[in-house]
């Protein structure tokens, strides 16, 4: 498989199928073994691994969730890690050189661990709830901000 075809667009539920979604869910913990019907009847066991998958991502769908699936070990473009923060290209470059994210280098390219980019995406969402508490807390002692 091509390295473009591994991460795709997120996933979301449409709206009018969140009902539906939600009800796949709650029958999904009550199947032993499930199964795959296909148009004409034809019925495929679906292995327990492609089933555990499926209970972690119904409920985030169900919930109003994108969800992408990258495997275990792929290794990011700069541009695909930079979209998956929400960033301009040089800026992730300027993090990476900073040591900010860890990288290794193919060939001339700089490529990113997946887990090594959440893990610093989430060490950044933690800062960033961290110092918006802080500022929360700032603005009340202020009196700009009231708690209901």
């Amino acid at each position: 498989m091509a390295q473009s075809n591994v991460l795709r667009e997120p996933i979301y539920a449409e709206r009018e199928q969140a009902a539906a979604v939600q009800a796949f869910g709650k029958a999904l913990h009550a199947i032993k073994q499930a199964r795959l019907v296909g148009p004409e009847g034809q019925e495929i066991p679906l292995p327990e691994s492609l089933y555990r998958v499926l209970e972690q991502v119904v409920p985030l769908l169900a919930a109003d969730m994108a969800v992408s699936i990258v495997p275990v070990g792929h290794l990011l473009t700069t541009q695909e890690a930079a979209d998956l923060l929400n960033v301009s290209r040089p800026h992730l470059i300027k993090l990476l050189e900073e040591g900010a994210i860890s990288f290794e280098r193919v060939g001339t390219h700089r490529r990113i661990r997946f887990e090594d980019l959440m893990e610093y995406k989430h060490k950044r969402d933690k800062e960033r709830r961290k110092a918006l508490k802080k500022l929360t807390q700032m603005a009340q002692e202020a009196g700009l901000y009231d708690e209901e």
